[in-house]
C-alpha cells in the first residue's frame, strides 16, 4: 500500500515537472517528456498510469501553450516511447537515444504530411530543418533522463521501502 502513495506522488511530481519546464522559458524541444515516458514506463509497475503520465503533463501544458494539428501525431508518439519502455532491460544511453528517434521520425512524418509538400523533397527538407531541434531534443532528454534516474537512485537510498 505504500508503494503505491509513493508511486502516486511519483507521479504528480513527474506532471508537475513536466509542466513546469514546457512553461519556463527553454530551448526548443529541450523538454523532459521523451524521458517521463521512458521513465515511468521503465519504473511504474501500474503501465496504464505510465502511459498517462506524459500525456497528461502534455494535455496541461498545451491548455497554456496551444493545442495545435500535431497533437494526435505527438501524444502517439510518447505512447509508443512508453510502451517501449515497458521492454527495456536498462534506461540505457542507447535507449534514450532510440526513444529521442522515435519522437524526431514521427512528430517530423507528422510535420511533413500537415506543412510540406508531399514529396521527397518535401521530407528531405522537413527532416533536415528539423536537425536542429533533435539535437536540443536529445541533449534535453538525455539530461532530464540522467536527472531522473540520479534522483530515483537517492529517493530508493533514503525510502524505508525498496522501490
Amino acid at each position: 500500500m505504500k508503494m503505491q502513495r509513493i508511486e502516486i506522488k511519483a507521479v504528480f511530481g513527474l506532471i508537475i515537472i513536466a509542466i513546469l519546464t514546457r512553461l519556463l522559458p527553454h530551448p526548443p524541444n529541450f523538454a523532459p517528456i521523451t524521458s517521463i515516458a521512458l521513465f515511468s514506463g521503465f519504473h511504474f509497475a501500474n503501465k496504464r498510469l505510465a502511459l498517462f503520465i506524459p500525456l497528461i503533463a502534455m494535455f496541461i501544458s498545451d491548455l497554456f501553450i496551444g493545442l495545435h494539428d500535431l497533437v494526435p501525431v505527438i501524444y502517439l508518439s510518447f505512447i509508443l516511447i512508453s510502451v517501449m519502455s515497458f521492454y527495456m532491460k536498462s534506461l540505457s544511453f542507447t535507449n534514450v537515444i532510440l526513444g529521442s528517434s522515435v519522437f524526431f521520425v514521427l512528430s517530423n512524418l507528422g510535420v511533413w504530411y500537415f506543412y510540406y509538400p508531399l514529396t521527397w523533397a518535401g521530407l528531405t527538407s522537413c527532416f533536415v530543418l528539423a536537425i536542429p531541434f533533435f539535437v536540443n531534443a536529445l541533449a534535453g532528454d538525455l539530461f532530464y533522463t540522467s536527472v531522473l534516474q540520479f534522483s530515483f537512485k537517492k529517493v530508493k537510498t533514503f525510502s524505508p521501502i525498496s522501490a
